[in-house]
This record gives structure tokens, C-alpha cells and sequence, in this order.
């Protein structure tokens, strides 16, 4: 801390001499700098840490990740084959696994899951006729893309409703406007990473077809799905028109992902997809390590479901009993491996407690927390991953986690 004082203090100080006007840029550049130092103290203490729920692949070196991609490679192709070019070899090897997998006629595989949307939802709106799309507020497209839909596309997006949860069927019946296809996030981070029945998801696509209307599913976390639903993945994705997996949320790749459907949809999502510059000279790397995930992390899920259903229950009792005033666990029980919590306190000071532990403890219980957008002022909450490391913490090792958590907060 006594560097970082120095170097603002010598920031100001230099900065008395200039023009007036590059102040507010020395301020920008030394919270850039401080923001950057934070966020490796996170990494680093996280990845040095002994014990955590989950370790996703960003926690990695890039030492690390390169040796495991080459130590694995060899369990999914053979090595002696020659490099994809412009989508053949392992890339096809991937799609034609990503078909069976969820039972449709065809796959394509995306360098980015953003832009396999965009072709997906441009195809569907030619097809229909209506360049309308139904979706969450809360979807991925509506948060984190930059209002691509519109700016990229020429799309118009449309709310069924605004409640943290996908739409149900009479909301479908019931929206005064017209649109040509409906998007379902399965499950919708956003909103704490909640799902439907499968009774319910059904009716609401029953619904959208009252309407002539297509489904796409946004199904980035569709993999941690089955468990909840208690059906196969082909019988989910046999419900939507065209489908769009993730290769690094759940299964640990590098990248990538791919959309599902009809031959016909796929032949034409391919024409756009190098239309919107993603017809790549080599992706290798992107889908031998998706083909490692599907092989390792797919056939775990279900047991890392399980044991998160356990950490939420734990830990809905033990931040109570360790003397934390309110607290929520959302969703209770959690529909994936995955689910929100919420704390009365700013972010940044639980922020500092996670790394605080992590750093003194070699124990990860939360990581990054954030302001809530709803609900009380002064609550901030955080995602909470179960995964392979997190199999091996019992009731006990949650409940010791968090009364040292805890112990942290003002």
C-alpha cells in the first residue's frame, strides 16, 4: 500500500506543474493502474489458494493451460493429423460431436457465442419475416453485448416481462406485440442462474408456436441443465428451433461454441458466420480443449449439481449462525451448480474479506462480489460455482469457511 500512496502522491505532485487539463486523466490512469494491481492480488490469490469450490480455467497460467492442452490432446485425436483449415479436421470432429449430443441434424462452431446468437436470431428473423426478438431484459444480449442485436444486426428486442425468471406461457399468449422468435436463456444468469419445470418450459414454447413464432435457446450453461429437468440433453434442445452451447463456461475450454439445428439453418448460420468475420484459418486449440471438456467436465455435472444443492443448504444456515444480520441464497435449493448469494454489506468490503481468507487461509469460499441492481441499498451479492475441487468439501468444511468469512466483516 505504502508503493501505491507513493506513486499517487508523485502522480499529483507532477501534475501541479501541467495544464489543468490532464489532471482528470492522471486520476484515470492511477485508478486503471490501482484496479489492475487488485485484480491480480484476486488472481493470485486465488490460484495459490489450496481449497476452493470451484477452479475455473481464468484461475490458470498461461504455462498451465498450454501444458494441460497438450498433455490432453492426445485422448481426443490423433496427434499426427494435420491442423484444421477454415473449419475441417478437429473443428468438424467437434461439430459433428455437438450433433449428436443434442440430437440435431447439424452444428456449427463459433469463435464467439456472441456472434453465433447474432447469426442464429438473423437467420431465424428472415425466415419468419419479422425481425422481432422476445427475450429477458436480463439475457445476455440485453446486458453484456453492447446492444449488438440492433446496432450489428438490425434486430428489435422485446420484453414478455421484467420478473426475474423467464417468461410463463400466458405472458407469451398475452404480449400485445408481435415478434418472430423467442429466446429463452436456460438457465438465466442474470437472474441467479434460475430455470423453469420442465411442465412450465414446455408450455411456454407451446405457447410461442401458438403464435407461429420460432425458439432459439441462448443454452451457454444448457449442459448443467438435465439435472433439473430430469430429461437429456437432446430432449431439451428437441424442444427449440436452433440451439446455441458454450465450450468455456462449464466444460473449462478456451473458447469458442457452436449452434445446433436443422440442416438447412446451419448451411445458411455458416454463409453468415463468415459474413460476420468467424470463418477462422485454425481454432485447434479452442476445440481440442472443447473436446477435452466434453470428454472430463460433461460427465461430472450432474454430481456437481448435487454437491451445490448441499454448499447452498449449508450455507442458507451458516451465515445466519455466524452472526450475519440477513442474508439470501437464491435460488434455493440451486437449479445448476451455480446460484447467487446476497450480504447487507458493500461490495467492495466482502471483496476483500474473499481475499483476505484466500490469502491467509489458502481457502476460497466467495470471490468477486457486486451491487445488487435490486432490492435494499447496501446488499451486494456473488456467484457461487460448485465444481470438481468443490466435491471434496463436506457440511463442516462449508460451515468452518464461513464462520472465518464472517470473522473478516466489520
Amino acid at each position: 500500500m505504502t508503493d501505491t500512496a507513493g506513486t499517487a502522491e508523485q502522480g499529483q505532485g507532477g501534475a501541479a506543474g501541467d495544464a489543468g487539463t490532464q489532471e482528470p486523466l492522471d486520476a484515470q490512469e492511477q485508478e486503471g493502474a490501482q484496479e489492475a494491481a487488485q485484480r491480480l492480488r484476486r488472481r493470485t490469490a486465488w490460484r495459490a489458494a489450496g481449497r476452493a469450490l470451484a477452479r475455473p480455467p481464468m484461475d490458470l497460467s498461461l504455462g498451465d493451460r498450454l501444458t494441460a492442452l497438450a498433455t490432453e490432446a492426445g485422448s481426443v485425436t490423433a496427434l499426427d493429423r494435420p491442423v484444421d483449415m477454415y473449419g475441417d479436421g478437429v473443428v468438424t470432429d467437434l461439430e459433428e460431436r455437438i450433433a449428436d449430443l443434442l440430437g440435431t441434424e447439424a452444428a456449427a462452431f463459433f469463435p464467439t457465442g456472441t456472434m453465433a446468437q447474432q447469426v442464429a436470431l438473423r437467420c431465424w428473423a428472415g425466415r419468419t419475416g419479422n425481425s422481432t426478438v422476445a427475450l429477458h431484459p436480463q439475457a445476455h444480449p440485453e446486458v453484456h453485448e453492447r446492444g449488438a442485436l440492433g446496432a450489428v444486426s438490425g434486430l428489435r428486442t422485446v420484453h414478455p416481462t421484467s420478473a426475474p425468471r423467464l417468461p410463463t406461457a400466458q405472458e407469451i399468449r398475452d404480449f400485445a406485440e408481435p415478434f418472430g422468435t423467442l429466446m429463452l436463456e436456460l438457465p438465466l444468469r442474470d437472474a441467479g442462474f434460475v430455470l423453469p419445470t420442465w411442465e412450465e418450459l414446455e408450455a411456454v414454447v407451446a405457447a410461442a408456436r401458438e403464435r407461429e413464432a420460432v425458439v432459439h435457446f441462448d443454452g451457454a450453461r444448457l449442459w448443467e441443465c438435465s439435472s433439473h429437468f430430469g430429461r437429456e440433453l437432446p430432449e431439451i434442445a428437441a424442444l427449440a428451433d436452433s440451439v446455441y452451447v458454450s465450450f468455456y463456461k462449464s466444460l473449462g475450454g478456451i473458447s469458442g461454441a457452436a449452434l445446433a439445428g436443422s440442416e438447412s439453418l446451419i448451411a445458411e448460420a455458416r454463409t453468415w458466420r463468415h459474413r460476420y468475420g468467424g470463418q477462422l484459418a485454425q481454432q485447434f486449440p479452442a476445440a481440442l480443449s472443447a473436446l477435452i471438456g466434453l470428454d472430463q467436465e460433461l460427465p461430472l455435472l450432474p454430481s456437481y449439481v448435487a454437491q451445490a444443492r448441499m454448499v447452498a443448504g449449508v450455507l442458507a444456515e451458516a451465515l445466519p449462525a455466524a452472526g450475519v444480520g440477513w442474508s439470501r441464497v437464491h435460488p434455493e435449493p440451486p437449479h445448476t451448480h451455480q446460484f447467487q448469494v446476497w450480504l447487507p454489506y458493500e461490495a467492495d468490503v466482502l471483496t476483500e474479506a474473499s481475499v483476505r481468507q484466500a490469502e491467509e487461509t489458502g481457502v476460497v469460499l466467495f470471490r468477486t462480489w457486486r451491487p445488487c441492481d435490486t432490492g435494499p441499498g447496501g446488499v451486494a451479492f456473488t456467484e457461487v460455482t460448485v465444481g470438481r475441487d468443490g466435491l471434496e468439501w463436506t457440511a463442516a468444511d462449508v460451515r468452518a469457511a464461513v464462520a472465518d468469512f464472517v470473522a473478516r466483516l466489520p
